[in-house]
């Protein structure tokens, strides 16, 4: 590879030269000619076949590489063009721009990121500020996979579009003619007038101002869209302008009227104040009035009160009287209907009692009858024993036939005897529930007794009623309840003597049924 070289100087640029008495070109192609910069090193690391760092010096002079084929010569170019901003991963015989990361052998490991150092010297006003100062220049190109590339500038970062134009200015740059591969001189002499004129552009050291003017032309259009936004803003400031001119008017004029307002219910307060005083005096006085009349009708109120306190006094001896009577009528009432309801009560129970002994009565009827029976046929047992015993000393020869009436016999004095102690039985079942009868009329005389107690009291509580002189008709009334009472005790003392006549009555036929079977058990012992 050759060493790119310095463009030449303005004076023999193009054949031109430039007058003794001539002023200096200040313009911006004549600045961009006098810009150089001579590179002095070429660092490449994990960049296509270059795994481990490499350090290539360019030396003064002509600095050659040579070598087999697939030692990486022409990676060595492709790095000084990628570093150089080239943005074409085709150019740079690769896919995609990660492809010219070290991929890995068999015996090295893939590498994640590639780096190209370039050395720049004598590179006064090349660089952009704030580095433009710098003599020494370190361009850095950095990838990593997947992330994309990073430019930097000794040390700091920068655009890539700053570095493409840094080199354009050094009429370089990853495209320049300056740079020859394989089948470069046949293309530029077959190449079209547009791109011989980019040839010729490079060599007059003005390649760089395409860039800049690119630019200049993308500021200018962005500059006339921000123009054209600011005309539009400023017609719509215009437009709020007026708007807020007319809302100006209208505030003064709405402060104004509201002093005016202001003004006029300060007035219309002060009215009100002296018309709410007068008022106000003219309340006290009626408050005055009426305090006066409430005081009088105080007076005349607790007089009323005391009167009727008075009055009230005076008659309630007689309600508390009236409320007494009440109470003990009522009471008296009560009780009365509660003694009826006992006298009904009495009444079901001598009825029980009646029925009772009726049903005794005649248990001891058939007890008689039973006993009646049992006596006959002993009496004709004795009589056919007497026969059997004279029958048996006249005729002997009857002993067998007589024997067998004997058995009959004794079969008839078993039954019997079976049947007196059925009677005895039934006997002691009589005497049982003459006893109950007993218990049951002893019940009913209590309740007599109650009933006769309750008809006292009452008597006694009529007498009271009578000494505390109690309206005709509720005496009437208690008088009726207590002629029920007695009427009802009558009634049961009528029903407890026939009931007690009745219990007798059964005592002595059971005691007379008891006898007559205990008269049966002797005789038939």
């Amino acid at each position: 590879m050759t060493e790119p070289k310095p463009a030449p100087s303005a004076d023999v640029e193009a054949g031109e030269g430039i007058a003794p008495d001539a002023a200096p070109d200040t313009s911006p192609a004549a600045e961009a000619r006098r810009l150089t910069a001579t590179l002095t090193g070429l660092r490449v690391a994990g960049f296509k076949s270059f795994a481990e760092p490499v350090q290539v010096p360019v030396l003064p002079g002509l600095t050659g590489i040579v070598g087999p084929n697939g030692c990486g010569k022409s990676n060595v170019v492709e790095a000084l063009r990628w570093a150089m901003g080239e943005s074409s991963a085709k150019s740079l015989r690769g896919g995609e721009m990660d492809d010219i990361i070290f991929a890995g052998t068999a015996t090295r490991p893939a590498r994640n990121l590639a780096e190209v150092v370039l050395s720049l010297e004598d590179a006064q006003g090349v660089a952009p500020a704030p580095m433009d100062q710098a003599a020494e220049l370190e361009v850095i190109r950095r990838i990593d996979r997947g992330a994309g590339s990073t430019y930097r500038i000794n040390g700091r970062e920068v655009r890539a579009r700053d570095v493409q134009t840094m080199f354009a200015d050094l009429a370089s740059g990853p495209r320049a003619s300056g740079m020859v591969s394989q089948g470069r001189v046949a293309a530029l002499i077959g190449a079209k007038p547009e791109e011989r004129r980019g040839v010729l552009e490079e060599a007059a050291g003005i390649a760089g101002l395409r860039a800049r003017r690119h630019e200049a032309e993308l500021k200018l259009r962005q500059a006339e869209t921000n123009l054209s936004r600011s005309e539009d803003l400023l017609g719509q400031l215009g437009v709020q302008q007026e708007s807020l001119k007319k809302q100006a008017r209208q505030a003064i004029r709405y402060r104004n009227i509201s002093g005016l307002v202001r003004d006029a219910e300060g007035d219309w307060f002060a009215i009100l104040v002296a018309r709410a005083e007068a008022a106000i005096e003219a309340a006290r006085e009626t408050l005055a009035a009426r305090t006066q009349a409430l005081a009088l009708a105080e007076a005349a109120a607790g007089e009323a009160r005391r009167l009727a306190e008075a009055a009230f006094a005076a008659i309630e001896a007689p309600r508390a009287e009236e409320g007494v009577a009440r109470t003990l009528l009522e009471r008296r009432r009560v009780e009365a209907e509660n003694l009826a309801a006992e006298a009904g009560r009495a009444q079901a129970t001598l009825d029980e009692a009646e029925a009772a002994l009726t049903q005794l009565l005649a248990d001891l009827e058939d007890a008689r009858s039973v006993e009646a029976d049992a006596r006959a046929a002993e009496t004709r047992a004795q009589r056919e024993a007497a026969g059997l015993a004279s029958a048996e000393a006249q005729i002997p020869a009857r002993i067998e036939t007589a024997e067998a009436e004997a058995r009959g016999l004794d079969g008839e004095l078993a039954g019997a005897e079976a049947r007196t102690e059925a009677a005895t039985e039934a006997a002691a079942a009589l005497a049982a529930r003459a006893n109950q009868i007993a218990a049951e009329l002893a019940f009913a005389e209590g309740r007599h007794r109650r009933v006769q107690d309750q008809l006292a009291q009452l008597a006694m509580q009529r007498a009271a009623a009578e000494a505390q002189a109690l309206p005709e008709s509720a005496l009437q009334a208690a008088d009726a309840r207590l002629r029920d009472a007695e009427a009802a005790l009558e009634a049961s003392r009528t029903a407890f003597e026939a009931a007690e006549g009745r219990r007798a009555e059964a005592a002595s036929r059971a005691t007379a049924a008891r006898d007559a079977a205990r008269a049966a058990d002797i005789e038939r012992g």
